[in-house]
């Protein structure tokens, strides 16, 4: 029996539905992503499993409790939001503490968890500091202790990084990741960012217009999407339909395919042949804009050496292998 089970779950707002038929199962102690465009439902769903939005259809079961008909504060769990939501005037333990007042823990267990909680978070020297004091990422790790503190059977977390800078945002998604396996924590993120869904999950959980495209393994989204959609949301890939398929590969293509950018070789024995039309640098990867038998692809290519970037214009050869074509619907 799944540890998270979401049953059939609809809502709307009037004549106008966010998700219908929403079923999902979570095993205790995993990582899953929910990840989609803006608009498409994953944060209205974390709200609804929070109890923060009422749903208008289906169950929610948590370790085989029903949670609808409970009060938030009565489900068990935790919740970080992408603001922060401190409490400009209390300093950081007692931040991380409100929740077990609300509680009515003793204040020598209080004070207990709350060390335990701030070291975890790498926080313990800032106990008494004031929010204002701190950095956008230093606030989101005390919001992320005021959840654990209280001991969650399920930790939600709604785009939680997104208002951070690049190098915080890598270093608190390994620090969130660390810990949650640290704990077993049930955890639900949700995110826009494929990066972020790639490195992080368990399981990833594809949403689009308030369905799920796709479930599944990091490494199964990436290499086996199941429609364009999915193709086009994690990686880049080259969607192409039949009839360019065919042309490109000199051969009879019944459906639409997608082929991965970096799983196309500039080989000098290629069959394929292509001209550069313009490359972009990516730091330790090389994207070409190519054009191949009237078709335009987009090639990933290792950054070794400068001397190795090929130039506008250039003649090349390309080799598709043919693991490396995906149909998608």
């Amino acid at each position: 029996m799944s540890f998270l089970s979401i049953q059939g779950l609809h809502k709307s707002y009037g004549a106008t539905s966010i998700f219908s038929d929403i079923n999902c199962e979570i095993n205790q102690g995993e990582f899953i992503t929910l990840l989609g465009p803006s608009g498409c439902g994953k944060s209205t769903l974390l709200r609804c499993i929070a109890g923060l939005t009422e749903v208008n259809g289906g169950r929610i079961l948590l370790d085989g409790d029903d949670l609808l008909p409970l009060k938030p504060q009565k489900r068990g769990i935790g919740m970080v939001f992408q603001s922060y939501a401190l409490f400009p005037n209390m300093t950081v333990e007692q931040n991380v503490a409100f929740g077990l007042r609300m509680q009515k823990v003793s204040a020598n267990e209080s004070a207990q968890r709350v060390k335990q909680v701030l070291e975890l978070v790498e926080l313990n020297d800032f106990a008494t500091r004031y929010p204002h004091q701190l950095s956008g990422g230093q606030c989101q790790r005390v919001a992320l202790a005021r959840s654990l503190v209280t001991r969650p059977r399920l930790l939600l977390l709604d785009e939680p990084l997104s208002a951070l800078d690049a190098r915080i945002r890598k270093h608190l998604r390994e620090q969130i990741r660390s810990i949650q396996q640290e704990l077993k924590l049930t955890t639900l993120f949700v995110t826009h960012d494929q990066e972020e869904a790639l490195t992080l999950s368990d399981r990833i959980v594809l949403m689009n217009a308030g369905r799920i495209v796709q479930s599944g393994a990091a490494t199964e989204l990436y290499s086996a999407p199941v429609d364009a959609f999915a193709a086009g949301f994690i990686g880049n890939y080259n969607l192409l339909d039949a009839e360019q398929a065919s042309r490109l590969l000199g051969r009879p293509v019944g459906s639409r395919v997608a082929i991965r950018p970096e799983a196309i070789e500039l080989a000098a024995n290629g069959t394929i042949e292509a001209q550069i039309r313009s490359h972009s640098l990516l730091g330790n990867v090389i994207r070409y804009r190519v054009e191949a038998r009237g078709v335009e692809l987009l090639v990933d290519v290792l950054n070794r050496a400068p001397e190795d970037l090929q130039s506008n214009g250039q003649a090349i050869k390309l080799s598709i292998a043919d693991n490396a074509i995906c149909e998608v619907a």
